[in-house]
């Protein structure tokens, strides 16, 4: 009798270069992750954590290299497509559209299509009838759940008026909405003060626990890595310098001397 097939790893990285002329942001980085798994990727500025999300995300182009998401090739793909796939993506300062609401912000996230979304009528997906009616109905409640997930009130505010805090929240939302199944965090509690940063990453772990995310996040704050990842990935000049659970990366030389200090 065979053995169920294992799922294939969440995100793949394949011997992964991109250089600006002469600077390696990333320099050959090859990781696996599995599926469900928290992992924090830390470094000193310059390490190469910003650049590696973008190239994840899509948002730039490898150099070579392989990236996989659940086994398929996605390097060539633009970032709305693997947004379909299932890839989220928060940024270092949340970016939701001043001029709309709370809720318009979490609405517009909605309008591209999703595997998990997709417009009623395309891919065989027959419309309900009353179609336009009957997909307002399918966001608005899209909408209310992301918000309440979130922990977010207030869904007719302006989007200008929200704290740093709260537009983070906003911004999880608008991710959370679609339905992805990886996420990457670049520095989910930038500008945040200790308190407001603990409630935020225990949300998010919540959230991922809840959901069976797959996670990345990068962090400078070293006491919310260790307190939240399960696994960390210390980069250094482009290049991974160890990689391995909070415990044995905290107890690791080399790591002391290039980012946490003897």
């Amino acid at each position: 009798m065979s053995s169920p097939t294992a799922d294939p790893p969440a995100l793949e990285l394949h011997h992964l270069r991109r250089h600006f002329g002469a600077v390696k942001a990333v320099d050959g980085l090859s990781l696996s992750v599995p599926p469900r798994e928290t992992l924090a990727i830390i470094g000193p500025n310059g390490a190469g954590k910003t650049t590696l999300f973008a190239l994840i995300a899509g948002e730039l182009p490898p150099s070579s290299g392989a990236i996989l998401m659940a086994g398929r090739p996605i390097a060539k793909l633009p970032p709305h497509a693997r947004a379909r796939l299932g890839l989220g993506r928060t940024f270092q300062s949340a970016r939701p559209f001043a001029g709309l609401t709370v809720a318009e912000n979490v609405h517009a996230a909605l309008l591209i299509p999703s595997s998990r979304h997709p417009e009623p009528g395309a891919g065989g997906v027959r419309a309900p009838r009353g179609a336009p009616s009957g997909r307002r109905a399918v966001r608005e409640r899209a909408v209310r759940e992301a918000l309440a997930e979130v922990r977010l009130e207030g869904p007719h505010r302006p989007a200008a008026v929200l704290s740093q805090g709260e537009r983070k929240r906003l911004e999880l939302a608008m991710v959370l909405a679609r339905e992805p199944v990886l996420l990457l965090l670049d520095e989910p509690t930038a500008g945040m003060g200790p308190r407001e940063r603990q409630a935020i990453m225990a949300l998010l772990m919540a959230l991922a626990a809840d959901r069976r995310l797959t996670v990345l996040f990068s962090e400078h704050d070293v006491e919310t890595v260790f307190a939240h990842a399960r696994r960390v990935l210390v980069m250094d000049r482009g290049r991974p310098i160890a990689d391995g659970s909070p415990q044995a990366v905290a107890g690791d030389p080399r790591v002391r001397e290039v980012y946490l200090g003897r």
